[in-house]
C-alpha cells in the first residue's frame, strides 16, 4: 500500500452535493418528519438501492457505505445468495409461532449453537440486540434469584429499552427515564482492580451481584477494545464469585472483528452472549447464547412473538454459512489494510486509530461531526461514536480497492477540517 497516495487529499473523490436530490426525496423526508415521532434526526437524502459496499441515492449518486446501517448489512447490499434465500423462504412461509416447530428455526439453532463459544448448546431467538440484552438480564435473574445486582461499565452501551438502558452508561440516554432498574452499578472499563473490588463488595446498589455485563469492544463508547488480560480476568472473577458473565456482542458478533465472535480472541467462555445487528444480514433479529451455568429457565418465563421467524432464520443461516466459509479471513485482511492506511494519514487532528477488523474508530482532537459531514459530501457514509470519534462499520464484503478509497476520502476530509481550523 502506498502511504503517500493514501494520505494525499488531491487523489480523493470530488465532493458531491447532498442537497441536489430529486424533489420526491425531499417529499419523502417531509412525510417522515410529519408522521414520524421525531425521535431520530434525518435529512432529505433517500437511498434507492445498493450493491455490496455501495449505496445509490434516489438521484443516482453513488456512496461508499462505511456504516452498513449501524453494522447490520453484514453481507452488504443486494447480496444474491441472501436475496435468493429470503425470496424462497417468503414463498414458503413467513411466520411460525415458537409454539410450533419450524425447519428453518430448528436448523439455525443447531448451526448457531455449534458455532457459539464454550459449552453453549442453547439459544433464545428474538428480534434485536436490545431484546437480547433484556432476555439475558432476565435469564441471569432466574439463574441467580437472590442476587439481582449487575455490574456494567462506564462508556458502555447496551440499548434503549428500560432494562438495557439501566446498564447503558451515558446519562443523556438514561436521565429522561429515571428511575431505572436500581440494581446496576457502573465501574471503569478495562480496569481489573475495579471489577474485582466491585465483586468482592458483592453488592450493587442494595442488591447482591449475580452478573457482569460487558462489551468486548465498546462501540458507542468510542470503539474501545478491552484488553485480553481484562477479559480473562473478568471470566475468572465471575467464576470465583459465582456471578454470570454476560458478553454483549451485538455489534462485534458475526465477523465484525475478524472472528466469528470477538470473545474468541481472548479465549473466554461467557455464560450468556447477546447477539444482533449483522446476525441476519439486514433483517431484524437477535439471539442469546446460553451456557450450562444458566439454570432456572422454564416454559412461560420469557417469549417472543416474532423471535425465530422462518424468514429471519433463513437469512441468518446464509450469513453464518458465509462467515464460516472464509469471510472472517477476508475481514481480517481488509481490516488490517484499512487500519494500516488510516494509521499512515499524516494529520494533526488525529489522536488515535483503534479497533478490531472492520470495526474501527478514529479519535480526533476536535469534534468529529464536521469531518462526518465532509465525508458525506465526498460520497462516504460513516458514523460517530461520541463527539470526537469517527466510527467505521462497513459491510464485511468491503473490497481492498474500496478500503483504499475510504482512506483517501478520510484523509481529504481531515485536511479540509484542518484548513478550517487554521
Amino acid at each position: 500500500m502506498n502511504s503517500t497516495t493514501l494520505a494525499t487529499p488531491a487523489t480523493a473523490p470530488a465532493p458531491v452535493s447532498v442537497s441536489d436530490e430529486p424533489a420526491f426525496a425531499a417529499r419523502w423526508s417531509a412525510l417522515e418528519r410529519a408522521h414520524g415521532p421525531g425521535l431520530i434526526p434525518g435529512r432529505a437524502l433517500a437511498f434507492d438501492h445498493g450493491r455490496g459496499a455501495e449505496l445509490f441515492s434516489a438521484g443516482g449518486r453513488r456512496y461508499l457505505d462505511a456504516a452498513a446501517a449501524f453494522g447490520v448489512a453484514s453481507l452488504g447490499h443486494g447480496d444474491a445468495e441472501l436475496v435468493r434465500a429470503i425470496a424462497e423462504q417468503a414463498r414458503r412461509q413467513l411466520a411460525c409461532t415458537p409454539s410450533f416447530t419450524n425447519e428453518e428455526r430448528a436448523l439455525y439453532l443447531e448451526e448457531l449453537t455449534a458455532a457459539l463459544p464454550g459449552d453453549m448448546r442453547r439459544a433464545f431467538l428474538c428480534n434485536s440486540g436490545t431484546e437480547a440484552i433484556e432476555a439475558a438480564l432476565k435469564f441471569a435473574r432466574l439463574a441467580r434469584p437472590t442476587r439481582p445486582g449487575v455490574v456494567a461499565f462506564m462508556r458502555g452501551f447496551h440499548g434503549r429499552t428500560l432494562g438495557a438502558l439501566s446498564a447503558t452508561w451515558e446519562k443523556h440516554y438514561r436521565a429522561p427515564f429515571a428511575p431505572l432498574a436500581p440494581a446496576v452499578t457502573h465501574v471503569p472499563f478495562d480496569r481489573i482492580e475495579r471489577l474485582e473490588q466491585a465483586l468482592r463488595n458483592a453488592v450493587s446498589g442494595d442488591a447482591p451481584i449475580g452478573a457482569v455485563l460487558l462489551e468486548i469492544v465498546q462501540g458507542e463508547g468510542g470503539v474501545r477494545p478491552a484488553s485480553i488480560a481484562f477479559l480473562r480476568a473478568a471470566e475468572r472473577l465471575c467464576r470465583e464469585h459465582d456471578a454470570l458473565l454476560i458478553v454483549d456482542e451485538v455489534q462485534t458478533g458475526f465477523g465484525r472483528t475478524g472472528r466469528l465472535f470477538a470473545c474468541e480472541e481472548a479465549g473466554i467462555e461467557p455464560d450468556l452472549i447477546c447477539l444482533g445487528k449483522g446476525i441476519a444480514g439486514g433483517l431484524p433479529m437477535g439471539a442469546v447464547g446460553i451456557g450450562a451455568r444458566v439454570t432456572g429457565l422454564a416454559p412461560g418465563l420469557h417469549g417472543s412473538t416474532f423471535g425465530g421467524n422462518p424468514l429471519a432464520c433463513a437469512a441468518a443461516r446464509v450469513v453464518l454459512r458465509r462467515l464460516r466459509g472464509g469471510l472472517t479471513d477476508h475481514v481480517q485482511a481488509v481490516g488490517a489494510q484499512l487500519a494500516g492506511g488510516l494509521g499512515q494519514i499524516q494529520n494533526p487532528l488525529i489522536r488515535e486509530v483503534r479497533g478490531r477488523g472492520l470495526m474501527l474508530g478514529i479519535e480526533l482532537k476536535v469534534p468529529a461531526k464536521p469531518v462526518l459531514e465532509a465525508l458525506l459530501e465526498r460520497g462516504v457514509i460513516a458514523l460517530l461514536a461520541g463527539p470526537r470519534v469517527l466510527r467505521l462499520l462497513p459491510p464485511l464484503v468491503l473490497t481492498r480497492a474500496q478500503a483504499d478509497e475510504l482512506v483517501t476520502a478520510i484523509a481529504a476530509a481531515l485536511e479540509e477540517s484542518s484548513e478550517a481550523t487554521r
